[in-house]
């Protein structure tokens, strides 16, 4: 659509009320300056992003200026581009009388500075979402805006003061736009809902970084709504997080999770935050399996076997008890117990393992260099001791290069290094520990995989650091013996006479050494998702361990998190309070808050559900349903499935549906097939159970019964096996 020639206002037949000039013709005019100021934007925005490409790199840092400024005016062309009107959610009119403040995705100033849109996230548009008939916040109305397909399909105006009342009355509606949309359908993708943001769910976005806030739920409370827009609110309106390397990584429960949510942040303008699950963080993690044995399981879940890693790699750090002979080109030096015990101290806290190498290398060389007395260079000395093969050798037995892989495999193949690295084991814990395939990786692995690849560090940083400097030296060797022979040239020292030349130049050491390493690789792409983060948002954090907790808090040394979950849908249990769990963990500074409206699961499915959960957890969270489907749950039988389906599709040609509980049933583009564990955090307008009692007995059965039936948005259907 182009926005300067079409209406925003694209009314149906049924809402010709609404279509009055007295209600809209405002809107009209506004909505035309912005789409003015849009088409401004964009041209600008495009000449400015042509201009940067042409620009030339420059130095390392003006380089880097250029690209994030790149960075920055395609991520703003992109939303512009993206949304056109329709960045617009609503509008505000303040009891002061004073003229409404339109709220956008983004914010939008004309060329003369008039504010068209103030961005969701500033103080200015806190009222529009925060706003209730008890606290209006200064405001005497409020406007949303439904959009569909770039045009204005319905709007809802709220009124707060009496005297508002005036020209609203054919806007004005039973329900709100937020409940109207709830029937809404639901696709492939999470549908966007920041423009029917609630009271309680903003306050909760909108709260500080500093420490920990837990943000506990029930089904439907908008507990992942909250995640995402507080990981884009807290981007826009902290530059502590914004500025500090990392960000903010916001870490879901699985991988149709992420897809699920995948359009989300970018349609908040926000295209910085990392996503990812705990299986992301470890190169292990794509392959790895279920944990079979529950006991083993539990064993690993503990944060003590994480710390079992560092006393495993101390094990490769104690200075060798004997002294030894390094021979040079001039003499022999002794190396002694007590030199080796300095060199290893040599290495600066906190470093990891492998790249100590390097540090203890270097305060070797120093060593045997201060204690050689012959008459040879220290530079001819040192580059002697660099290429003594046996002196390497040496180093690379008292310390050396380690595999993360290689380290956990030893502790499941080794009992004796268990046992040496985790003396609190039992025997029987030992021996349970131990496997045949020693690297046949399970998801309960992770965590202690990860605590050693950060405690090792990568082995090849040291191996290529070691390449290039020995490329680097052949090439100083090389451009010494070009710069010796020109020097030495009588025809070329008489034409630089002046003392001005180039050869004069090439006496210095620092242009020398310039010229050799002019070529050198400079190193390898860093691990976006290693930390550290400024701030780390996750959901569904109930079903999170002891031991994977470690995995995200040493990537979060600040300890801020925003930690979204229910204890009730723990699929192992959860008894005792988030402060006493996250305290145990690591965390403090804890901020608690609820949400306890269930905007999603109609009242009917409630009502079946919560006794299921309550059956095992007598305190469960139940939110309460704000809305009826009118639909009740219904029963049947387990070869009724096909049916089903069929039936619900034939009279919805839009919508999602879902089965749980029938893995060989295939999935098609508008039906998926998964288990209650993969259908957390989304939802479905129906859901069909195949035989739940099959799920299983205890907390972990009742559990997942609970999540699979509150997936549904308006009706569910519970089929069993005769």
């Amino acid at each position: 659509m182009n926005p300067l020639t079409t209406r925003a206002f694209d009314l149906p037949d049924r809402l010709s009320a609404k279509a009055d000039p007295v209600l809209i013709a405002d809107d009209e005019r506004h909505f035309a300056d912005i789409a003015h100021c849009l088409e401004q934007s964009v041209a600008e925005l495009t000449d400015r992003l042509a201009a940067e490409r042409r620009a030339p790199g420059g130095a390392s840092r003006q380089a880097m200026d250029r690209d994030v400024e790149i960075h920055r005016l395609t991520a703003r062309l992109r939303a512009l581009r993206r949304f056109g009107l329709d960045l617009c959610l609503g509008r505000m009119v303040a009891a002061d009388g004073s003229g409404p403040l339109y709220v956008g995705r983004l914010g939008l100033t004309d060329s003369s500075g008039r504010r068209l849109l103030v961005d969701w996230r500033s103080p200015a548009a806190e009222p529009f979402f925060g706003a209730t008939h008890a606290d209006p916040m200064g405001l005497a109305s409020r406007r949303r805006y439904r959009w569909t397909g770039g045009r204005i399909s319905d709007y809802w105006d709220e009124v707060f003061a009496p005297e508002g009342f005036a020209g609203h009355a054919a806007a004005l509606d039973d329900q709100s736009a937020f409940i109207a949309s709830l029937g809404s359908t639901r696709s492939a993708r999470m549908r966007d809902v920041l423009g029917t943001i609630q009271a309680d769910q903003d306050a909760v976005i909108r709260a500080g970084s500093r420490g920990t806030l837990v943000v506990d739920g029930g089904p439907g409370t908008g507990k992942t709504v909250v995640a995402l827009h507080r990981s884009a609110y807290l981007l826009y309106s902290d530059p502590r997080l914004a500025h500090r390397r990392g960000g903010v990584l916001f870490v879901g429960p699985h991988e149709p999770y992420l897809g699920y949510v995948a359009d989300v942040l970018p349609s908040l303008g926000e295209e910085g935050v990392q996503t990812c699950t705990l299986r992301d963080l470890v190169a292990e993690g794509a392959a790895a399996g279920t944990e079979s044995d529950p006991e083993v399981a539990r064993l690993k879940a503990s944060a003590e076997l994480v710390k079992a890693v560092e006393a495993a790699v101390r094990f490769y750090e104690e200075p060798p008890t004997e002294g030894v002979l390094v021979e040079t080109h001039w003499s022999d030096i002794w190396l002694s117990p007590a030199d080796w015990a300095a060199a290893f101290g040599a290495a600066e806290p906190g470093t990891p393992h492998n790249e100590a190498r390097d540090q203890i290398g270097e305060e070797l060389l120093t060593i045997l260099v201060d204690k050689h007395d012959g008459e040879a260079p220290e530079d001819q000395l040192r580059a002697s001791l660099r290429r003594n093969r046996e002196l390497s050798a040496l180093l690379d037995r008292a310390w050396p290069l380690i595999e993360a892989a290689d380290l956990v495999g030893d502790l499941w193949s080794v009992p004796a290094y268990l046992r040496t690295c985790a003396p609190w084991l039992s025997s029987e814990e030992v021996r349970r520990l131990q496997r045949a395939d020693a690297r046949a990786w399970t998801e309960s692995d992770l965590p202690i995989l990860d605590a050693a690849r950060q405690r090792l560090g990568d082995p090849e940083a040291s191996r290529r650091r070691r390449r290039h400097e020995a490329a680097a030296a052949a090439e100083r060797e090389q451009m010494d013996r070009v710069v010796d022979s020109l020097l030495a040239d009588e025809t070329l020292a008489d034409a630089d006479a002046d003392g001005e030349g180039a050869l004069v130049m090439l006496r210095g050491a620092d242009l020398r050494e310039t010229l050799a390493t002019a070529d050198r690789p400079g190193g390898v792409e860093p691990d976006l998702l290693s930390g550290p983060f400024a701030h780390i948002v996750v959901d569904e954090a109930q079903e999170l361990t002891d031991a994977q907790w470690q995995m995200l808090i040493q990537r979060c040394p600040s300890r801020s998190f925003t930690v979204v979950g229910d204890r009730a849908q723990a699929r192992h249990g959860f008894p005792e309070p988030w402060r006493e769990r996250l305290e145990r963990v690591g965390l403090d500074r804890i901020t608690l808050a609820s949400l306890t409206i269930n905007y999603r699961t109609p009242e009917e499915i409630m009502a079946e559900a919560a006794p299921v959960v309550r059956a095992v957890l007598p305190d469960a969270n139940v939110p309460v349903s704000v809305r009826s489907s009118g639909i009740p749950v219904t029963r049947g039988r387990a070869d009724e499935l096909e049916t089903v389906l069929g039936r619900w599709l034939a009279a919805h040609e839009d919508g999602s549906a879902c089965v749980i509980g029938a893995p060989a049933f295939p999935a098609t583009p508008r039906v998926r097939s998964l288990t209650p564990e993969l259908a957390k955090g989304l939802e479905f307008d129906l859901v069909v159970l195949v035989d739940p009692e099959g799920f299983g007995g205890g907390v972990a059965g009742a559990v997942d019964r609970y999540v699979a039936m509150t997936r549904a948005t308006r009706e569910l259907v519970v089929l069993t096996s005769p």
